[in-house]
């Protein structure tokens, strides 16, 4: 059954910006449906501040955050279902900027390093861990989604 998932994002002109010289604030929020609103600005690589705000956070970390949060869900999804009771699961992810053959930038790669610790003494042995990262990425609607190669670099 198809779902629909929304972001409201809003944005307001400060009236000391000088827009048309490209000097204007590109802080802004973003609602989510459950009630949070996250600040989010432009990524100060691109837009120096005072124009972005770095203490925000911007549309390429949460492309990498979707990725690596989505991966984990289903990790932990298939873990249980497998038996393997997950006691942590933490994540180090990052991506990283290039440009296309017609000079435009994307996001080239994702690389997620999950550090996952299991409960008790029924845990995944190296090639069952493989598997499980495996089956997440395939099952990750996000990854699913998107043309960026994404990698898995599992910690121990």
């Amino acid at each position: 059954m198809p779902h629909t998932y929304t972001a409201a994002v809003r944005w307001q002109r400060r009236p000391a910006d000088a827009f048309a010289e490209k000097r204007y604030s590109r802080r802004h929020e973003i609602a989510f449906d459950g009630g949070v609103v996250l600040p989010a600005s432009a990524s100060p690589a691109h837009v120096p501040p005072p124009w972005a705000d770095p203490s925000a956070v911007d549309p390429e970390e949460m492309f990498v955050a979707a990725l690596a949060s989505c991966h984990m869900l289903w990790f932990l999804s298939i873990a249980a279902a497998a038996g393997w009771p997950v006691e942590r699961y933490a994540d180090e992810a990052s991506g990283t900027m290039a440009a296309d053959e017609a000079g435009r930038s994307f996001v080239a790669d994702v690389t997620l390093r999950p550090q996952v610790a299991f409960a008790g003494e029924r845990a995944p042995g190296p090639a069952e861990l493989h598997t499980l990262h495996e089956r997440a990425h395939a099952e990750c609607y996000i990854a699913n989604s998107v043309k960026t190669k994404v990698l898995i670099v599992p910690r121990t």
